[in-house]
């Protein structure tokens, strides 16, 4: 009986321990707060963040409103993702470390965005971000390569803001420094995704013959054995302006369709050829 009542209280005091343990570890992992460092490692790039005056550039050149909805390709600590929140835009981030989602979590919490501030842990290379009027992304020039083909196939039209970083032989539509409030990493590139139109269309006046290099393009248009080259020619997502044999043609690309008016006020349409 003796020894019995020994082992119960061996037990009962080694569970109180154990109990008292857990208790401690529950209690002091609750108190450490995840603080990221500026070079720490991540899956394809280390972690630095984009100044604030830089932030507030490239959603400026992106002209985010509250109709948009962006997406932050490896979003950080969630600054660019919360501040889009703040125009009234629906905005989510793509992160692989789940220590900065959670805290990027908090931050969008503590600003009161958590409604339109998301996050969600993911690998940017398998996520699906076709449904985001605008990207915002701060990557190495090879990242952005590997991401470009996918970018290429958004919907024409979606705004594209890169801190610092180039989409290589992919000109950007436009440049800007910031100058104040930054002192680091404090140009912003800019691109709108262009519309497919490389190819053959038909028009009631002959045939248009367009060669593309992302927005650049150039071509003829041809009728019978005539032919004259496009000039002043421009894309801008899927907005397209060219003139051919005097006559200015504006228009609007929508997949196999483009159509528009001319310069003095006459509608116009081209179908791609093959396409319907």
């Amino acid at each position: 009986m003796k020894a019995s009542h020994l082992w119960r209280r061996s037990l009962l005091t080694l569970s109180l321990s154990l109990a008292a343990a857990s208790v401690f570890v529950h209690a002091q992992t609750a108190t450490q707060t995840f603080t990221p460092e500026v070079g720490q490692p991540g899956k394809d790039v280390v972690w630095v963040p984009t100044p604030q005056a830089m932030v507030d550039k490239m959603l400026d050149m992106a002209k985010v409103t509250a109709q948009d909805f962006v997406i932050d390709l490896g979003s950080g600590d969630g600054r660019t993702v919360i501040t889009a929140a703040k125009r009234g835009a629906r905005a989510q981030g793509i992160e692989y470390n789940p220590d900065m989602v959670a805290l990027s979590q908090r931050n969008a919490a503590a600003e009161g965005m958590s409604a339109r501030a998301t996050f969600a842990k993911a690998d940017l290379f398998e996520s699906d971000f076709s449904q985001a009027s605008v990207i915002t992304m701060f990557l190495l020039p090879e990242i952005n390569l590997r991401l470009r083909p996918k970018i290429l196939d958004l919907k024409p039209g979606t705004r594209i803001v890169s801190n610092t970083f180039t989409m290589d032989d992919w000109s950007p539509d436009e440049t800007a420094t910031v100058g104040t409030d930054c002192s680091t990493w404090c140009t912003a590139l800019f691109w709108i995704v262009p519309a497919k139109v490389e190819g053959a269309w038909q028009l009631p006046q002959g045939t248009l013959n367009l060669r593309q290099r992302f927005q650049v393009i150039s071509g003829t248009l041809s009728s019978g054995s005539n032919a004259s080259a496009i000039a002043a020619a421009t894309l801008r997502g899927d907005q397209i302006s060219f003139s051919a044999g005097g006559v200015q043609y504006t228009g609007r690309v929508n997949g196999n369709v483009m159509q528009g008016t001319t310069g003095t006020g006459a509608s116009w349409r081209a179908t791609r050829a093959g396409g319907g």
